[in-house]
């Protein structure tokens, strides 16, 4: 095959996808953003590549986009009843004080649970839990924070619902594969239990041993995030200047660029700046900033400072103030993403005060204000419960540590995590749901809008919680990628990869050749998403699979796994990411413990296809 053997239409389309991957890996933009760019650069090229204006926009109308979205929606339902909740607590009571049963109930229940809830709020539920359960158990939280993720990742292949690329695969074989209606809700479990069991196995044994405790047992935030001296107690003289000033007027009148957080007077401590208490003699002053400001303010102010008074995480801990000292992970699609902490204006609008950031390994502590957040980086925080509470239901921050292990094991579980009285509601719409798609009586996209109305009638999920479930910037991703899919397809590009591959079956078998698809689709999913990965490769693997003779739907089955199971980059997934900043994990960590992973599952799951539904 010569490049003058490829139809200019295919070129075009070949150039398009180029500049996309380059776009989804650099993420120069958002991948969001890069598919909307995809959906209007079809359009307007339409008439060189036949694709209409209708077939640019048609992945807003596909039914895998249109059940995916209401999927967001049923899970949401579901968390709302706060049985994620009570299963996290009962998690704790179990594992309390125990390293073994700590890493076996995290990835036992977060794994099984992921199979008909979307991974993401349950991750999100857990984080906190795993953190303070590491904490009394006195094991590094590093240790446990990779397994949730990978748990929740493997239980996506359990049923159709599991995750986002299974319902796209299932759209897929009803369009590529004749006489097939879609993949059934359980056509695929004995397979996805078969790799759920071997992903536990290799987590207790060789990933335990090979996942590293980055984040010691005993880790003090203020060390964690190196602001040892950064942050410092200041004692006021008598005759220093600020006597009588208010905590405002004292930084709007300081050269310095400081943060004044408290002001301890005897037993009382009161935070700052919302305290109306002005400057005593005597007062202790806690201050955030840089080493040079600090003491440019000390010397200018006539104070002094207490070298062996350290301030650590529990100074904010034992402080009889309602503030606490936090971690947060902006996760992807927070409003925040994009923004300059200055433009969130945290402190404004939620009394939260920045006071580092870690971002892709690195430490930021000074001009914060400009500092650009992105999905993934860690804050570290001082907010008050309510501010908790807010970005808790918002999920624009991710609170990574906001309980206290001693409410989690409380005998009042009713106080901590409450079952809502539409609980048994929301569980049958569930379970009515799967048990219609599963029977075949409607479309799966009909059963689970159709479970998104009952949601709302019955009161189990408000319409506006039922809008911010989505994560759109998903939704907007398969939006574009879909018609993407469609113009491979349509031009022959699908149909000239496929030629190309299948020449490797002059010296490979049809096994290694389906697990040669498996293997490049799995690597393709950790650079850019699986859900693009899965529009790419699919019509690829079924065109190759009708060249060579073998079954079209067993080589489609092992593009789907492939692109689903994700382990070896933190952007490769969205679990992946969420757990990056509060492991402290390293990028390769991710390659150590997720690679092996990979390659074990990609041979397990062609074995598993091959057997159950054969290869030709």
């Amino acid at each position: 095959m010569v490049l003058a053997d490829i139809s200019f239409e295919t070129l075009v389309v070949f150039s398009v996808i180029g500049v996309a991957l380059v776009l989804f890996v650099s993420e120069l933009i958002p991948n969001d953003i890069t598919a909307i760019g995809i959906i209007v650069a079809l359009a307007a090229l339409g008439p060189t590549i036949g694709i209409t204006a209708h077939d640019a926009i048609s992945g807003f109308a596909n039914p895998a986009t249109v059940t995916i979205v209401a999927m967001y929606m049923l899970s949401a339902g579901i968390q709302n009843t706060g049985v994620v909740q009570r299963l996290g607590i009962y998690l704790a009571k179990f594992t309390r004080g125990n390293e073994n049963r700590a890493l076996a109930a995290t990835i036992g229940t977060t794994g099984p649970l992921a199979g008909f809830v979307n991974n993401t709020p349950i991750v999100a539920v857990f984080i906190p839990m795993i953190t303070d359960l590491a904490e009394q158990s006195n094991i590094s939280p590093s240790k446990l924070l990779l397994p949730l993720s990978y748990a929740a990742i493997l239980g996506g292949t359990l049923t159709l619902i599991g995750t986002s690329t299974n319902i796209l695969a299932s759209d897929l074989t009803r369009q590529l594969i004749p006489g097939r209606d879609g993949i059934g809700m359980f056509e695929f479990t004995s397979l996805g239990v078969i790799i759920l069991t071997v992903g536990i196995v290799y987590l207790m044994t060789i990933g335990r041993r090979l996942t590293p405790a980055r984040i010691p047992v005993d880790s003090d935030l203020v060390e964690e995030f190196g602001l040892e001296d950064h942050l410092v107690q200041l004692h006021v003289r008598e005759q220093s200047p600020i006597v009588g000033l208010s905590v405002s007027e004292l930084e709007e009148h300081s050269e310095q660029a400081i943060k004044i957080l408290q002001i301890r007077r005897g037993e009382s401590v009161y935070a700052a700046p919302y305290t109306d208490q002005r400057v005593e003699p005597n007062d202790q002053l806690i201050v955030n900033g840089t080493v040079q400001a600090i003491n440019r303010f000390r010397e200018a102010n006539n104070l002094r400072q207490h070298v062996r008074k350290a301030v650590s995480e529990e100074t904010f801990e034992n402080a009889p103030t309602r503030n606490v000292l936090a971690k947060a992970v902006v996760p992807d699609g927070s409003g925040y993403v994009g923004e300059t902490l200055g433009e969130a204006r945290l402190e404004d609008f939620h009394r939260t005060t920045v006071l580092a950031v870690r971002k892709d390994g690195t430490l930021i502590r000074r001009a914060l204000q400009s500092v650009k957040l992105d999905p993934g980086d860690v804050l570290l925080i001082r907010l008050p419960p309510e501010a908790i509470e807010y970005f808790t239901d918002s999920g624009d921050l991710l609170i990574t540590d906001e309980l206290a292990y001693d409410r989690l094991t409380s005998p009042d579980l009713d106080t901590i995590a409450p079952l809502s009285s539409k609980t048994p509601i929301a569980i049958a719409i569930l379970v009515g749901v799967v048990g219609t798609a599963a029977l075949d009586i409607v479309p799966i996209v009909i059963a689970a809008l159709g479970g998104v109305v009952t949601m709302v009638i019955t009161g189990c999920l408000s319409p506006s919680d039922a809008y911010d479930a989505v994560s759109w910037n998903i939704i907007f991703l398969l939006a574009g990628v879909i018609p993407l899919g469609l113009a491979l397809e349509t031009t022959g590009g699908a149909a000239l990869i496929a030629e190309g591959l299948v020449a490797t079956e002059a010296v490979l078998p049809l096994f290694f050749v389906m697990l040669l698809f498996y293997v490049l689709t799995g690597l393709l999913s950790n650079v850019i998403t699986p859900v693009a990965t899965t529009v790419l490769m699919i019509p690829i693997a079924v065109d190759a699979a009708g060249r060579m003779g073998a079954d079209p739907f067993s080589f489609l089955l092992a593009v789907m796994f492939a692109a689903a199971t994700s382990f070896m980059t933190p952007v490769g997934y969205q679990t992946n990411l969420m757990v990056y900043g509060p492991g402290g994990y390293k990028f390769m960590d991710f390659v150590k413990v997720g690679g092996p992973l990979q390659m074990l599952l990609a041979v397990v799951t062609t074995v598993g296809i091959a057997v159950i539904w054969g290869i030709t």
